[in-house]
């Protein structure tokens, strides 16, 4: 059986976080961190707008502004697909976002070749 490395775990975590923000089952001093696109009045013409991708803050030390939760959640939030993203409930997005680092390493090649 196999484990996740440790930057694994933190993405899991954040990605669940950043989930529950959305959805309003996080505390608000959290929920209040994250911005999403389509949120900002000069973004809102953009495509990302009609995605859930949220804003990556910049920070001036990549050292200890990049562990910031809204920057950190915000680059892990981003990097999942749409599958993803879009799960209807906790429990789905959940399992969807357990095989999400399968899926990247092993992408299945799903068509038929011709005969």
């Amino acid at each position: 059986m196999s484990t996740l490395k440790a930057s694994e775990r933190f993405a899991f975590k954040h990605a669940v976080l950043v989930y529950k923000c959305l959805h309003g089952s996080a505390p608000a001093y959290l929920t209040d961190e994250l911005c999403q696109v389509a949120d900002v009045e000069s973004r809102q013409r953009l495509r990302s707008s009609s995605s859930s991708s949220l804003i990556v803050s910049r920070t001036r030390l990549h050292t200890v502004g990049d562990r910031a939760f809204p920057v950190a959640a915000a680059r892990v939030w981003n990097s999942l697909t749409d599958l993803v993203t879009s799960a209807p409930s906790e429990a789905v997005f959940r399992s969807r976002l357990k095989t999400h680092p399968f899926n990247i390493s092993y992408p299945c090649d799903c068509t038929v070749p011709a005969q």
